[in-house]
């Protein structure tokens, strides 16, 4: 049975994996929710789940790791006034130590990680119903490699958050390493972080397990 209420307002925070190229310019819940997960997510509720009337918000800002959106989670998240939040972080919290070895940005370990995510959590969970926490996941099999293996000690550290509050767990790296074992990951992404929308079906369907979606619904207002 979802456990989402009717009526409901869902906020979906995170970076470009969120984002998915929303349109900034919408109104919030109206439209333009991009082409990844959450628009899949929003489709699959509005269609199957219609008498539930429930609203879907995309807040998610390409680049940010957890440090750039927590400096936003009042505006971007609580200030819409979300009966739940749903959170996917910390691929750039890890990718900014792989990626730009000739430059020094700022970068942060596991422990400014959990840190924020735990003052995050804290800070929202009286204002709101739930929270689904999505672990951070690449497109790739190989688990020694050393930026997957990065990703795995995070997505354990968002794992032990949300089982420390209670909150839902996604693991959407599970599903990820079971579809690696019959095709290659550029069926799924590009760049082993960013998704196609057929990569991003295996969040979709991860996040809405995890909410209790029925696949066979039929009958409404049950």
């Amino acid at each position: 049975m979802l456990t989402l209420e009717k009526n409901a307002r869902i906020v979906f925070a995170g970076d470009s994996i969120t984002d998915a190229g929303r349109d900034r310019t919408a109104e919030p819940g109206g439209w333009g929710f991009g082409t990844g997960y959450v628009n899949q997510i929003h489709c699959l509720l509005s269609a199957i789940y219609p008498d539930y009337e429930l609203v879907t918000i995309n807040s998610g800002v390409s680049g940010d790791d957890i440090v750039m959106m927590a400096e936003r989670w009042q505006r971007d998240v609580l200030d819409l006034e979300p009966d739940y939040v749903s959170v996917l972080i910390g691929v750039n919290d890890v990718w900014r130590h792989f990626d730009q070895p000739f430059w020094k940005p700022k970068r942060h370990g596991i422990d400014v990680y959990e840190q924020v995510y735990e003052d995050l959590i804290e800070r929202t969970l009286p204002h709101v119903k739930g929270m689904i926490i999505v672990g951070p996941f690449m497109y790739e099999a190989n688990q020694q490699e050393p930026m997957r293996a990065m990703v795995s000690r995070f997505a354990e550290c968002a794992r032990r958050l949300a089982e420390r509050h209670g909150l839902p767990y996604v693991d959407v790296q599970s599903a990820i390493d079971r579809y690696l074992t019959r095709q290659h990951t550029c069926i799924v992404s590009q760049d082993r972080v960013h998704p196609y929308e057929r990569g991003a079906v295996l969040i979709t369907r991860e996040w809405l397990r995890a909410v209790g979606f029925d696949w066979e619904r039929e009958a409404i207002d049950d």
